[in-house]
């Protein structure tokens, strides 16, 4: 075990190493093939030393062709981004690092890093380009993304139903979107890597106490004690463990056959299935179904249905983490954060002289950046040309975070301003964030008509402004919670405590969820067909 690193195949005798070692060799294997388009023989891209302790793990590789599709655009063709030549991985200690916890012993914060610098990717850069690709297509509007999951993970909630629910929920809201839109959603989840949450102050009192806020389980524990509120780092490792669990079990659900298609009433979540919403859901079902059966019939091929692309996405908010991940790509030479395949910078962080808008200037992962109201068209301007100075397309994702009323008077500019200077990016709307409110009761919570409201007001600025709504992020979860309230769930703030679960902020429930993804496909609908409609969304407040 102390030998082990991602930069040599080193016999051992545990299996999960050799997993481990294999999942090293297949990235290597991807990315010769994205490049150079075929691999003869992919033993021959590693050392006669090392394919002896490979054929000692698994046994002699067999030969494998690769033919590309020509219809598929590859990054790796495309002009590379050119960073400064003063980025380094660890530039961002240079400037103005905020949210970010103050460790008490830095040589244990090093061991920590050390630790995970030698550790194997989480991601890899093949599967990071692939999502660029994806990405460019939603930003001429020719795909649609959808990100969504829990508010922070945590480790206490942490396990295999949980993590299939919300993949479940994700996969019905997808099917629902591509039905009602024509066209593909890129399938992204807030998972595998959202452990760490901005805070309003760095400490918290109670009753004459001072402690260090909770900053999620990455950093320290919700427990109003001086032991738990501790800034850990030791839980950085425990972070990066359950995010390699949590990606496992992700390419077993995508890949495995869970995802195949013909499976789709399965993904039906349980509490969903007996409500209205999941008997829509049925029926579209019943029509996807119908359709998979005439394109049976005629001869199509249908093996691309059995799996999906699935991609993963956190803030980036602890840079400590973040440059311990960050390699190399031995292809290209680019820089990649292995943390996770896109990485946001969120509100409170984006400052353009701030340490999270240098380190991130730097990776090639594709990037979003959280505005609100506070935003002007100068800044945002300068921050996309910071994050993304080559314009690539698929690069950079601007979320919209601001409340409905905002959305209306303070959007179009920030859009004139992005069109003016002819930058590549992707609008989606986050309708959450911006409406969250505390009742008499003293629970956190989110109103479905509001966030109805707001996604609605996105819509229509678009279809003024003749640019493209690109997709939506929601903090949502597969499981039957009572957070937010409203909507044809009819939670109320009456039935919020019967299962208020949530680590940090409250999340969609399944149902209210699928709800939106039908209101959204309503709209997406009638948007390609018939652009002049006026009220797409059945249902929504003006």
């Amino acid at each position: 075990f102390t030998q082990f690193n991602s930069k040599k195949f080193i016999t051992m005798t545990i299996s999960q190493t050799a997993i481990t070692t294999l999942l090293l060799l297949f990235s290597k294997i991807s990315d010769v093939h994205r490049v150079h388009g075929f691999v003869t023989n992919p033993m021959s891209i590693i050392s006669r030393s090392e394919r002896k302790q490979v054929h000692a793990h698994a046994g002699p590789l067999k030969m494998v062709s690769f033919v590309p599709d020509p219809s598929t655009p590859i990054s790796s063709k495309k002009k590379a981004e050119k960073s400064s030549s003063k980025w380094t991985p660890d530039s961002w200690r240079k400037k103005i690092g905020k949210q970010m916890p103050v460790y008490e012993d830095s040589d244990e914060l090093k061991e920590v890093t050390d630790k995970l610098a030698n550790s194997a990717p989480l991601v890899f850069a093949g599967e990071v380009r692939n999502l660029s690709d994806q990405l460019a297509k939603a930003s001429v509007g020719n795909a649609f993304l959808l990100m969504g999951g829990d508010c922070a993970e945590s480790f206490k909630e942490f396990n295999v139903k949980h993590v299939k629910a919300n993949f479940q929920l994700i996969l019905q809201m997808a099917l629902v979107l591509t039905f009602g839109s024509s066209l593909p959603v890129i399938k992204v989840g807030r998972m595998a890597g959202q452990f760490a949450k901005p805070r309003s102050a760095p400490t918290e009192e109670k009753d004459g106490v001072s402690l260090p806020s909770y900053r999620g389980d990455i950093v320290n524990e919700e427990e109003f004690t001086p032991e738990a509120r501790r800034n850990n780092p030791w839980k950085m490792l425990q972070a990066f463990q359950q995010s390699a669990q949590t990606l496992n079990l992700l390419r077993a659900f995508s890949t495995g056959g869970f995802a195949d298609i013909s499976l789709l009433h399965a993904w039906n979540l349980d509490f969903v299935s007996k409500t209205e919403e999941g008997s829509r859901y049925r029926a579209l079902c019943d029509q996807v179904e119908e359709s998979i059966r005439f394109l049976k019939a005629i001869g199509a091929n249908t093996a691309p249905m059995k799996k999906v692309d699935f991609f993963t996405a956190h803030e980036c908010l602890l840079l400590e983490y973040e440059q311990a991940l960050t390699r190399k790509d031995s292809t290209t030479n680019d820089w990649y954060d292995c943390s996770s395949h896109m990485l946001w910078v969120g509100e409170r962080t984006r400052d353009l002289d701030s340490a999270h808008l240098e380190f991130t200037r730097g990776i090639n992962n594709p990037l979003g950046v959280k505005i609100s109201d506070k935003c002007t068209p100068e800044e945002l301007v300068t921050i996309c040309k910071t994050m993304n100075p080559s314009n690539i397309p698929g690069r950079l994702t601007i979320i919209v975070r601001m409340g409905a009323d905002n959305v209306r008077s303070h959007l179009p500019s920030l859009i004139r301003a992005v069109e003016r200077e002819a930058l590549s990016v992707v609008w989606i709307s986050d309708p959450v964030h911006g409406n969250t409110r505390k009742t008499n009761n003293g629970y956190k919570t989110r109103d479905f008509n509001a966030i109805r409201a707001e996604l609605r007001a996105f819509f229509d600025v678009h279809d003024k402004m003749g640019t493209h709504p690109g997709g939506v992020h929601l903090e949502m979860t597969g499981e039957d919670v009572t957070e937010c309230v409203g909507g044809v769930s009819d939670v109320t703030e009456e039935t919020l405590p019967h299962k208020y679960n949530t680590a940090c902020d409250p999340r969609l429930n399944g149902q209210q969820a699928l709800e939106l993804a039908f209101l959204i496909a309503e709209r997406m609908s009638k948007r390609r067909s018939n652009p002049s409609s006026k009220d797409w969304f059945t249902g929504m407040a003006p």
